[in-house]
């Protein structure tokens, strides 16, 4: 495939990021199969052993290994990529620190599944969430669409000199990974173009210059400055972030940003919400405003690094802000992303109220009278004398 493409696919999810993967045919890809990310790799290993792509495919027996491998690779000096979800996810934990803290440039595609127990093979997003401070950047999807340019994207940021951290990007378990969707690809050349070629840093396999990776780093070392460099380079990857959509967005006509705001400038009330209930948000607002409602929203893209002064910015005139989070912070005042909202807007004078929602655990359906009753509540909260309970509030809760 080259020249320009307006061709318009109907994929399913994980058929949108298998075919990212091909364009971007990375050197070295391990992994093992979990549901819902399964046809991802099944998808890629498929490519392989068809030589539509050039990779290595590594069968592994566990996303712990699968993890362990790419961390070797490109230590090596490889470009790597993988895939996972929920208990996959869960499974590499302690090496998704080590990938980090390596500052390893891995990209992996992570299909949102709730975490057991009680076992539950649907969407939510308590994998990734759980992992939100393991040194990865994070990228959310709404669609195919996303799901397709957000993994061309990551390796753009992954790889960028001022940044060499791995990226993560997700999109929904079944609603996005095995439903039917629209996708228009770039060709393969655009996307090599974009991408450009591995450049590998110290690699370990290079006997001119003889490195050492993962040492002891104990109480007289140097652990401290290694996690504060790491840090920095978390804040230096919110410019590049924006710099890599900027380009892409010249590339392919979509642009993208770290957060996507609808019908926001007026609002009085807003909601923030991650993923492809970003859809239905957006029906409900065009509904209220139909109706005088003064409602907005934002769809968070990028949670990792947070950035936290644009959110200050773009809702510092709205009265009340409600987030919707799929997947909760047991023992905290709301979900992981009310959390950081309420954080960044803590300083705005006046400050908008910020009322946690929380949604869709284990896949359970969200429909837009759902988020109806989301906006009701904000809206009555704004209209109210002093500030509403930031109680949690579930939406589509079964209860006697």
């Amino acid at each position: 495939m080259s020249g320009q493409n307006t061709e318009t696919l109907a994929v399913t999810g994980n058929e949108a990021a298998a075919e990212a993967m091909r364009q971007i045919d990375p050197d070295v890809v391990c992994a093992y199969p979990i549901t819902p990310q399964t046809e991802v790799v099944q998808l890629y290993a498929q490519m392989v052993a068809d030589g539509k792509v050039s990779s290595e495919f590594v069968t592994v027996e566990s996303e712990h290994s699968a993890m362990s491998a790419v961390i070797g690779a490109a230590a090596g000096g490889a470009r790597t990529m993988t895939a996972t979800s929920s208990q996959g996810f869960a499974l590499m934990w302690e090496l998704l620190f080590v990938a980090s803290s390596y500052r390893l440039p891995i990209v992996m595609t992570t299909v949102n599944r709730a975490l057991s127990g009680p076992i539950n093979i649907h969407c939510d997003h308590s994998d990734s969430m759980g992992g939100r401070d393991s040194g990865w950047i994070q990228l959310y999807g709404e669609n195919h669409q996303q799901a397709y340019d957000n993994c061309i994207q990551a390796v753009r940021i992954a790889e960028h000199l001022e940044v060499r951290l791995p990226v993560m990007h997700m999109y929904d378990g079944y609603v996005i990974s095995g439903a039917i969707g629209p996708l228009v690809m770039l060709s393969d050349d655009q996307v090599q173009d974009f991408i450009g070629p591995f450049t590998a840093v110290n690699p370990l396999l290079d006997p001119k210059r003889p490195v050492t990776v993962g040492p002891f780093d104990g109480l007289h070392g140097w652990y401290f400055e290694h996690k504060v460099a790491q840090n920095r380079a978390m804040d230096r990857a919110l410019k590049v972030i924006q710099d890599v959509a900027d380009e892409y967005g010249e590339l392919s006509g979509r642009h993208y940003g770290l957060f996507e705001p609808y019908r926001l400038d007026d609002a009085e009330i807003a909601i923030v919400v991650v993923g492809s209930t970003a859809g239905t948000t957006r029906l409900v607002v065009d509904k209220l405003r139909a109706k005088g409602v003064k409602a907005g929203m934002i769809r968070m893209r990028v949670f990792r690094p947070f950035p936290h002064a644009a959110y200050a910015s773009a809702l510092e005139h709205v009265k009340v802000v409600g987030v919707l989070d799929r997947a909760d912070s047991f023992g905290a005042q709301g979900g992981p992303l009310f959390l950081e909202i309420r954080a960044a807007l803590y300083d705005n004078d006046p400050r908008p109220q910020v009322l946690p929602f929380i949604y869709g655990l284990g896949g359970r359906d969200i429909f837009p009278d759902n988020i109806e009753q989301a906006f009701a509540v904000l809206e009555k909260a704004a209209q109210e004398k002093g500030r509403t309970s930031t109680g949690r509030r579930y939406l589509n809760l079964r209860e006697d």
